[in-house]
């Protein structure tokens, strides 16, 4: 199918009203490319085939007696292999669980199949979405499309993959510690990390309980947009859930006239490699140049930030996993290891970083008085090599993992929405996070589509 790979997810949608295509026609030209990326790209664990067409049949049935769903009516997508699917394996890319079939679903695969979306399938990911790299040692590596020798970011890889490969219009993916953001980051799409609580987390089995967010990766930022449109809003049953109103999130003017843009002074600008500074800059003059103020700020401590998820991320990952640890022979020696550290963690350790992070919230609400919106680099460097395990920035070595979080993290521990969407560039992907404050999905959102995005 010609342009199947770039159409958007609203083309698409104009596309199925005025007949000029199906959902069958969509959903097995999304089967193919899957079945036909898989041995290179190795993105999916479970490809549903069955699942795919008979949603899509019942999507072009319904359309066709004037039953509309909405703009993901009929579109093909994924899942993150940590949404609970009934009667779909669900992995968390682990061992333990190869085999589990959960009996519900989680309210994200609720949501999107009232919202009558087409599931392909469920995309791999980092064992237990702990890490970045996905380099999985039960699944096998999950490979970049622009560079199969790297790595496609973590722990969302398969669905970054997914949809920079173009095998689908949009995949779902969870964000700890930037696991949204930064496969969109290295695999060239957009990654919508929505503020704290405002996409149930229910059927999700959590790497943390108070920085898990769950959100999409789409082909554009208006895409990411229709998606948080079906998933946002209150559940009873999630109690992290929040009850702030929800918008459209598609609604925001793609005007940066008049906006005032920050700039971080420290931190976000340190140890970053060339290429990455050097689009950021370009990016930031763009958009001065289309109306913006930019106001260079210093910000609190964002290395205090990191600190912070590291103790609360680690101490939590431990005590949920803590059932499974006697199979220690099941788990990758990476995850393993993370888990060990996470034990030798006191309750003084645990408790004293949720009280500096109710004190950093508190000093970054203030930013929010100066500035609309924060532009930071997604990742100082671009998608590392696979296996790499240290990454030079600058000629000094810095672990890959580190590196690849070190400007995404610290926004779990505040709840802030942030997007990561691709510059222009034509070598590896290069990513502009735009941050903002909460529930202001729809602004961050505008201002990605005023840049293109």
């Amino acid at each position: 199918m010609t342009g199947f790979r770039t159409l958007t997810i609203a083309q698409a949608a104009a596309k199925l009203r005025a007949g000029e295509v199906t959902s069958l026609e969509l959903t097995r030209e999304s089967l193919r490319l899957i079945h036909e990326e898989q041995p290179r790209l190795n993105a999916f664990v479970t490809i549903t085939d069955d699942v795919a067409l008979e949603q899509a049949r019942r999507a072009d049935e319904e359309l066709a007696r004037g039953l509309d769903r909405g703009p993901l009516h009929g579109i093909p997508y994924a899942l993150k292999d940590v949404f609970s699917t009934k009667g779909i394996r669900t992995t968390l890319g682990s061992k333990i669980f190869f085999n589990h079939v959960p009996d519900q679903d989680a309210a994200v695969y609720e949501k999107l199949t009232a919202a009558g979306a087409v599931l392909t399938g469920k995309t791999g990911m980092q064992e237990f979405a702990y890490g970045i790299t996905c380099n999985n040692p039960h699944f096998g590596p999950i490979r970049n499309p622009h560079d199969p020798d790297r790595i496609p970011g973590g722990s969302s890889g398969g669905s970054g993959v997914a949809v920079a490969a173009g095998m689908v219009f949009f995949a779902m993916g969870s964000d700890t510690g930037g696991s949204i953001r930064n496969p969109a980051a290295f695999c060239g799409c957009v990654g919508l990390k929505p503020t704290s609580g405002r996409v149930s987390r229910l059927g999700v089995l959590p790497l943390d309980f108070s920085l898990d967010h769950m959100g999409p990766l789409t082909r554009s930022a208006h895409d990411a947009g229709l998606v948080l449109n079906a998933l946002a809003g209150h559940d009873d049953r999630d109690d992290t859930s929040s009850r702030q109103a929800v918008a459209d999130y598609t609604a925001g003017a793609a005007s940066l006239a008049g906006t005032r843009i920050g700039v971080p002074e420290n931190f976000y600008n340190e140890r970053v490699a060339p290429e990455v500074a050097s689009l950021f800059r370009a990016a930031v003059s763009r958009a001065e140049a289309a109306g913006a103020t930019i106001v260079n700020l210093r910000v609190p401590d964002p290395g205090q930030l990191n600190i912070i998820s590291r103790i609360i991320l680690m101490s939590e990952a431990s005590a949920l996993l803590e059932p499974y640890l006697h199979r220690r022979g099941d788990f990758g020696a990476d995850v393993l290891a993370l888990l060990d550290q996470g034990r030798f963690l006191s309750a003084t350790d645990y408790v004293n970083a949720q009280r500096l992070r109710r004190v950093y919230q508190k000093e970054w609400a203030a930013v929010w008085e100066t500035v609309d919106y924060l532009f930071t680099p997604t990742a100082p460097i671009v998608a590392p090599k696979i296996g790499e395990l240290h990454v030079d920035i600058g000629g000094s070595p810095e672990d890959v993992r580190l590196a690849a979080t070190r400007f995404v993290r610290g926004f779990n521990v505040l709840g802030y929405p942030a997007v990561a969407i691709p510059l222009p560039t034509s070598g590896l992907p290069v990513s502009l996070q735009i941050v903002g404050p909460p529930f202001q999905e729809q602004g961050i959102l505008a201002i990605a589509t005023a840049l293109g995005a």
